[in-house]
């Protein structure tokens, strides 16, 4: 057996930020109560063990006290709902991610020069029922291409993509989004990590005989990674953890390529590679 492990899977660099930050608050002796807004990141063994540690996850901040501290997820969060914790006197922790901060910024000031807004991605994700918070909720928020086809012509529009979603679904939104809009302005705010991770897993995919992405249930860039993995390898499983991994379905002449999304930590993708390793005899390279 042959383990082939992609490049640039797990942890990204805003994700590995806000964990790190997250921990930090743990030694922090002012008796202060910490929160984190939703859950920190799309992966249930480390918002667990943040929570077990005290720092416990709410959805609404109307119960918060002043002088609270509350932890701002990669994701981001709508601009009232900035204005309402400064109001509240809440200490913020911003750990919003950098490409998604950007996106915010365009959206705002694209908003105020009154384009409408298109954002192309899952309008139940957080960053972007977040990022419809910088314009006032009005965006148009386009899930497929058919989203596209039913939209009204608009005057002049400002399209940005959430940051995790495949180039494919942005490039053929984009150009559907140009027979619809008269004054078309884009953004192109798919994260660099998010292209590279993608990439990664597609090329180990054709390789692989079975593949594996480690990731939570409800990480949207995980299912992303697990639906072009399966383009190329039927036999794609995703798992949470070492623990889901059923041995019997490996053969001893399989290849074995690993992925993981950007909220799976470095000890659980190692931990998946142990499992696979200790019970075969491989070769590992990746």
């Amino acid at each position: 057996m042959k383990i082939l492990i992609a490049d640039n899977a797990g942890f990204c660099f805003g994700v590995k930020r806000a964990v790190k930050v997250a921990y930090d608050q743990i030694n922090r002796d002012d008796n202060r109560r910490t929160y984190t807004y939703g859950e920190l990141i799309h992966n249930p063994q480390v918002v667990r063990d943040l929570e077990d540690k005290g720092i416990k996850t709410i959805d609404g901040i109307d119960n918060l006290k002043e002088n609270d501290r509350i932890i701002i997820r990669t994701h981001g969060i709508p601009e009232k709902t900035y204005k309402d914790l400064k109001e509240k006197k809440i200490e913020l922790i911003d750990m919003t991610c950098p490409f998604v901060k950007r996106v915010q910024k365009i959206v705002n000031g694209y908003y105020k020069k009154g384009y409408t807004i298109v954002i192309i991605g899952d309008k139940n994700h957080p960053e972007v029922i977040g990022v419809n918070g910088w314009c006032d909720n009005s965006a148009y928020v386009i899930e497929s291409v058919n989203d596209v086809q039913l939209l009204p012509y608009i005057d002049k529009a400002c399209v940005v993509a959430q940051t995790t979603i495949t180039q494919k679904m942005w490039e053929d939104s984009l150009n559907l989004l140009k027979l619809k809009v008269n004054e078309l302005v884009s953004f192109n705010t798919i994260c660099d990590a998010t292209n590279k991770r993608q990439s990664s897993a597609e090329e180990i995919s054709k390789k692989a005989d079975v593949m594996i992405v480690i990731g939570g249930k409800n990480s949207s860039n995980t299912q992303k990674l697990k639906r072009i993995c399966e383009k190329n390898c039927k036999r794609t499983i995703q798992v949470e953890n070492a623990d889901e991994i059923d041995l019997s379905i490996f053969n001893d002449n399989d290849i074995v390529g690993i992925t993981a999304g950007a909220s799976t930590p470095d000890y659980l993708i190692q931990e998946v590679i142990n499992k696979i390793a200790i019970n075969r005899k491989e070769d590992t390279n990746g």
